[in-house]
């Protein structure tokens, strides 16, 4: 295939992730939703996520704080998935709506920025990964040419994605089989490693902290709470392929909500498993798997680099369509370079690895407040129902245009959130507690209920309001 046919195609998807897509296009139910849904989400980053959650919880903590306290922030997250399926479209579109298309340019930007930090850990993954089967053969290799095998990782991926859809579609099939396979493999290494009874009596050394266990089970929960809504992304693109509105509601709750901590919990267990044999918690994958015998470990650490190759290549292309979307004059293959140089200079730093948990909390902060603000402003506001046509400034239809492109009430409650959140409750970048509000609704969670909050104070000015609801007479029947 000819490059000038390859951006052809990949221009037509950017273009199709725009236009609404009509019920009779719709592929996806919910089990399609799940699987596709779910395969994005267990990449080996969530063994970085559940090691993050072992160094801070016990094992008890680790299950109620892995499945419970991000589930309780999806449900109500996931929820303006229905207008997305309801409507056919991205949900990076309706928030034209909120903050204006100038304003949906920057942030959706920032958040991109902000999620290729997980790649750089899957990276570091594949670096990792080839040291240890270099090892194996007697080879050992250098730190700093482990961050130069992570730029491999992103290099690989990158051409993958350049390859178009067609590429990308294959890639997945695979990449979610080999995802799986690693997990399976992991969990039963962990329980023939060490007795379940000693798993169970694992506690956390918490000397750094003081001993403050409350403290360390509120990381943790910003910690998993981070990690759910640094999946809003994704969990805005997809459903709006899905056939019913309850398909796609819960086969993205499902897979993020159940899967993804699933793997997440795998993780921990590794962790607790390594420090129990070693003495050391350890989050790289590859370390357990290279205990293997050395064919079986040679294999598993393969589907480990490898996967990663194909976590960066989805990643790609999903990313790159929204600045695609968001900068379309810019070319797409162009696109795809920038980003392979901003996550190869991320991995090759290892400074998202190291500090994981500040990381992902920054990546979070940007979208929380987003979060808040889509739940009121669709379901409280607007009671679920927009006008299409204003989404798309169709000639007449002027009421989601906003003077300088900017709906200053829906960017002001963001920027205004950002700042209270860092100044009074958690500032993730030094990694200080400000409030005991943390300890009960975490930074990431305080960041999506203030906005929440301040949205819905602002709508109430009759002013504001009418200016919120200028879409009234301009409704799409649904």
């Amino acid at each position: 295939m000819s490059k000038h046919s390859i951006a052809q195609r990949v221009n037509a998807e950017a273009i199709f992730g725009l236009v609404p897509v009509k019920k009779s296009e719709r592929q996806y139910g919910f089990w399609d939703t799940l699987l596709v849904t779910g395969g994005f989400a267990i990449a080996t980053w969530c063994y970085s996520q559940g090691a993050l959650s072992a160094s801070l919880l016990s094992f008890p903590q680790l299950l109620l704080v892995t499945f419970a306290v991000g589930g309780i922030f999806l449900i109500v997250e996931c929820l303006p998935v229905v207008l997305s399926v309801r409507y056919g479209i991205d949900l990076w579109v309706y928030l034209r709506a909120v903050l204006g298309e100038r304003g949906v340019r920057v942030f959706a930007t920032a958040v991109i920025l902000g999620n290729w930090f997980w790649y750089a850990v899957a990276a570091n993954m594949f670096g990792s990964s080839i040291a240890q089967i270099a090892a194996g053969f007697g080879v050992p290799v250098a730190p700093e040419a482990v961050s130069v095998l992570s730029i491999v990782s992103v290099l690989g991926g990158s051409l993958i994605a350049i390859g178009g859809p067609g590429v990308i579609k294959w890639t997945s099939r695979i990449l979610v089989t080999v995802l799986l396979a690693i997990g399976v493999i992991v969990l039963v290494l962990c329980f023939t490693m060490a007795p379940l009874g000693d798993i169970v009596a694992y506690r956390p050394d918490l000397s750094e902290l003081g001993g403050n266990g409350l403290e360390a089970y509120a990381l943790a929960a910003e910690g998993m709470v981070a990690f759910s809504f640094s999946w809003s992304t994704q969990a805005m693109v997809l459903p709006r392929l899905c056939r019913t509105e309850r398909g796609g509601y819960w086969g993205t709750v499902a897979a993020y909500g159940f899967i993804a901590p699933l793997f997440v919990f795998i993780g921990g267990v590794m962790a607790i498993v390594m420090f129990l044999v070693s003495g050391t918690l350890e989050s790289d994958p590859t370390v357990m798997l290279a205990l293997l015998g050395p064919q079986v470990a040679l294999l598993s650490l393969m589907l480990v680099a490898f996967a990663n190759i194909g976590t960066q290549a989805v990643g790609s292309y999903v990313n790159v369509l929204v600045l695609k979307a968001a900068w379309p004059k810019i070319d797409y293959r162009v696109l795809v370079a920038l980003s392979a140089v901003y996550v190869s200079v991320l991995a090759f730093t290892g400074e998202v690895t190291a500090n994981f948990g500040q990381f992902i909390s920054i990546a979070a902060y940007i979208q929380g407040p987003i979060i808040g603000i889509m739940f009121v402003d669709l379901i409280v506001l607007r009671r679920r129902k927009l006008s299409i046509k204003g989404l798309y400034y169709r000639e007449g239809h002027d009421c989601y245009r906003f003077k300088g492109g900017v709906n200053w009430v829906g960017v002001s409650t963001i920027l205004a959130t950002l700042v209270v959140a860092l100044v009074f409750v958690y500032n993730p970048i030094t990694g200080s507690i400000q409030s005991p509000l943390f300890c009960f609704l975490t930074g990431s969670g305080f960041t999506a209920v203030f906005a929440a909050g301040l949205y819905y104070a602002l709508s109430r000015v009759s002013s504001i309001r009418a200016l919120l609801l200028r879409d009234r007479s301009d409704l799409e029947i649904v």
